[in-house]
C-alpha cells in the first residue's frame, strides 16, 4: 500500500522525518557541559591575556607622555582606560614632515607592488596552470623551495645584483625585489587549477588567445585570490624594515617603519610617539582587511 492511499503511515512518515534530526544531534551530559564551560572560560583568558598588550598600546597613544607607565605598576584600569586622553602625540606625529614623507612612499610602494606583483605572480600562476612545458615540474619545485628559504639568507646575494645593476636609494630597489613571490605563484596556480579545462578550451575554439582567456575569463573568477594576493603582498612591504635600511637609507626613499625608528636617539625615546605611530600602521592593514575579509575568507575556504 503507497502512502499516498494510507494517509496515517504518511503521517507517521513525515512525523518520523521530523524527529530524526533531534535524534542525530544527541544532548551533551553534565560533565560535558562541565568541560565545554572550562574550554571556553579557557579561551576567553587566554584571548583577554592576548590583547591587553594591543589595547594598552592604544590606550597608552591616547596618554599624555609623563603618565604612560603611572598606571602599570601597580596596574590599575587607567592604562586600559586614560581618564585625560590626548591627540598630542597624533598631532605630533602627522605635522611631521618625514613621517607625513615616509608614509606617502611607503604607500606609494605599497600600490606599485600590489599591481606589479599581482600581474607578475598571476601570469605565472596561469602558466603553470594552463600549458605544458619542458621542466615544468621542476621550475614548480623551485617555485614551492622559494618561499621556504628566509628572506636573510639571499639578502647579500641580492643586495650585491642591486648594487651593480646601480639601483641602490631608489624605489626600484624597493620594488622589484617584492614583485615575484613563490607563496603567490603557487597560490595563483591551485586556484587557476580549479577553472574547467573545458571553459578555456571553448574559449580558444572561439578565435580567443590565451591573453584573452587570461584577462577576460580567468582574472573575473579569480577576484577573491587576488585579493588576498594583493594583501600578502601589501603586508610584505609595509612591514619592510631591513631591506630598505639596507638598500635606500636617504631620507627621500625612507618608509614609515624607518622613520618611527628614526625618531629616536640614543638619549631621548618618545614612547608617546612610538606607540601613536605603531597604532597607525596597524590601522591601515586592519581596516583594508575589514572591508576585503570575505574575500579573504572565501580564498581560505
Amino acid at each position: 500500500m503507497s502512502l499516498e492511499t494510507n494517509p496515517q503511515a504518511a503521517t507517521s512518515t513525515v512525523r518520523q522525518e521530523r524527529k530524526s534530526p533531534r535524534r542525530s544531534g544527541s544532548k551533551l551530559s553534565g560533565s560535558q557541559l562541565g568541560s565545554r564551560a572550562l574550554l571556553y572560560l579557557a579561551l576567553t583568558s587566554w584571548a583577554v591575556i592576548t590583547l591587553i598588550p594591543l589595547l594598552w598600546s592604544i590606550a597608552a597613544s591616547f596618554t599624555p607622555a609623563d603618565e604612560i607607565f603611572k598606571n602599570l605598576t601597580p596596574f590599575t584600569w587607567n592604562a586600559l582606560f586614560p581618564p585625560n586622553p590626548t591627540l598630542k602625540a597624533y598631532e605630533e606625529l602627522l605635522s611631521n614632515p618625514t613621517f607625513v614623507r615616509s608614509l606617502g612612499n611607503t604607500l606609494f610602494l605599497c600600490a606599485a607592488t600590489v599591481i606589479g606583483g599581482l600581474l607578475a605572480n598571476s601570469l605565472a600562476g596561469f602558466a603553470f596552470a594552463a600549458f605544458e612545458f619542458p621542466l615544468k615540474r621542476f621550475l614548480m619545485t623551485l617555485v614551492m623551495v622559494s618561499f621556504m628559504v628566509p628572506f636573510e639568507v639571499i639578502v647579500i646575494p641580492l643586495y650585491g645584483i642591486v648594487t651593480t645593476l646601480g639601483l641602490t636609494n631608489s624605489f626600484q630597489a624597493l620594488i622589484l625585489p617584492t614583485l615575484a613571490n613563490g607563496a603567490i605563484i603557487f597560490m595563483f596556480r591551485q586556484f587557476f587549477l580549479e577553472t574547467p579545462r573545458d571553459l578555456l578550451e571553448a574559449a580558444r575554439i572561439d578565435g580567443l588567445s590565451w591573453f584573452g582567456i587570461y584577462t577576460r575569463i580567468v582574472i573575473p573568477l579569480s577576484m577573491p585570490v587576488m585579493v588576498s594576493a594583493g594583501l600578502s603582498l601589501f603586508l610584505i612591504q609595509w612591514q619592510s624594515f631591513f631591506w630598505p635600511l639596507l638598500v635606500a637609507n636617504r631620507p627621500e626613499y625612507q618608509v614609515v617603519q624607518l622613520a618611527l625608528a628614526n625618531m629616536n636617539t640614543l638619549y631621548v625615546y618618545r614612547w608617546d610617539l612610538q606607540l601613536a605611530g605603531s597604532v597607525f600602521t596597524i590601522a591601515f592593514p586592519v581596516i583594508l582587511l575589514s572591508f576585503l575579509q570575505r574575500y579573504y575568507i572565501a580564498t581560505v575556504a
